[in-house]
């Protein structure tokens, strides 16, 4: 009876000692999950970044068709008659409130040029 006893406290004590190497499957599992959700996560972003990227050039595209569709403005000597419509389109994306790095990247602008047509608009110096 006592090596019974004996034999069944040495094994348990084994199984214990055991129990501590074993690796552990919910372990292992919750990893899966928590890499899985990274990954959805990224694509998440991602996915955001570039519907944004989309809704803008949507946005471009028909703020210039919107533009084109205007009526012809009053008759201007033929130097400024070339630039009107370009300063129009960017007095235009600004009062829509577009930052001016993105008019610049529109419409082929430096920022510059593209700070100083609102400055002249809102100074009173160009007529729209």
């Amino acid at each position: 009876m006592i090596y019974v006893i004996g034999t069944l406290a040495a094994v348990g004590i084994g199984l214990f000692v055991l129990s501590y190497f074993m690796n552990d499957r919910m372990k292992e599992l919750e990893n899966q999950v928590e890499q899985i959700n990274m990954t959805m996560m990224q694509s998440n972003y991602q996915l955001k970044k570039k519907m944004k990227v989309l809704e803008e050039e949507l946005l471009a595209e028909d703020l210039t068709q919107e533009i084109m569709k205007q009526p012809p403005r009053k008759v201007e000597p033929p130097q400024s008659r070339q630039s009107l419509p370009l300063i129009d389109t960017v007095i235009s994306m600004y009062q829509k409130g577009y930052k001016t790095h993105y008019i610049a990247k529109q419409t082929n602008l430096s920022e510059h040029d593209v700070h100083s047509m609102i400055q002249q608009q809102k100074s009173g110096g160009v007529q729209t």
